[in-house]
C-alpha cells in the first residue's frame, strides 16, 4: 500500500469536491477540474478530507493508489493557489510577446513561431526574456511549457534557447584552436 496514498487530502475552505462513480470534480476560485479514476480505488469524501482507498491488495491496485491520491490533490492545489512555469529565453535578438491569446516568439529562425495559448492558461511575457506560463491544470502547464522548450532547447556552448528557470546548463568548452 502506498505511504503517500494512505494520507488524507485536505479540503480548504472555498473548495467544493464531488464524487461520482467514476469521476472527481474539484471547484475553487481559480476554476474547475475534473479526473476520472478507474475502479481500482474508491474515493470517499469524510467531513473537509478526501480518502483514497484500494479495492483490493493487487499490485495494480496499489499503483493507482497513490496515483490517483495525488492527481486529486494537485487538483485541489491547481482550483486554490494554481501551478506556474517560468522560462528564460536566451540569445541574441530572441525575444517573445504576448498578443492577446497568441505568444509569438523571435528565436533565430527566418520566420517567428506562433504558439495559440490553451484555454485555462495565462502566458506573461517580459522584455528581459522571461516567460511565465500559469494555470490550474498541472498537467496543461507543464505541457504547454514542454513545447515552448523544444522550439528551441538550450545549446550547452554558447547557452542559447529556452530553458527553465530552475534548469542548470552544463556548459562545454568550445574549440580552442590550437595545434
Amino acid at each position: 500500500m502506498s505511504k503517500l496514498g494512505k494520507l488524507p487530502i485536505a479540503i480548504p475552505a472555498g473548495v467544493t469536491v464531488t464524487v461520482s462513480p467514476a469521476l472527481v470534480t474539484v471547484k475553487g476560485p481559480k476554476g474547475e477540474l475534473k479526473q476520472d479514476y478507474n475502479s481500482n480505488v474508491t474515493v470517499e469524501i469524510k467531513g473537509s478530507e478526501v480518502l483514497v482507498k484500494p479495492v483490493n491488495d493487487t499490485k495494480a491496485a496499489n499503483a493507482a493508489h497513490g496515483l490517483y491520491r495525488n492527481l486529486i490533490r494537485n487538483m485541489v492545489i491547481g482550483v486554490t493557489t494554481g501551478f506556474s512555469k517560468a522560462l528564460i529565453i536566451t540569445g541574441v535578438g530572441y525575444r517573445a510577446e504576448v498578443q492577446g491569446k497568441i505568444l509569438v516568439m523571435n528565436l533565430g529562425y527566418s520566420n517567428d513561431f506562433i504558439a495559440a495559448i490553451p484555454d485555462g492558461l495565462t502566458v506573461t511575457a517580459d522584455a528581459q526574456g522571461k516567460v511565465t506560463v500559469t494555470g490550474a491544470d498541472k498537467q496543461e502547464v507543464g505541457e504547454f511549457s514542454a513545447q515552448l522548450r523544444s522550439l528551441r532547447k538550450p545549446e550547452p556552448y554558447k547557452g542559447k534557447g529556452i530553458r527553465y528557470d530552475t534548469e542548470v546548463i552544463r556548459r562545454k568548452v568550445g574549440k580552442t584552436g590550437v595545434k
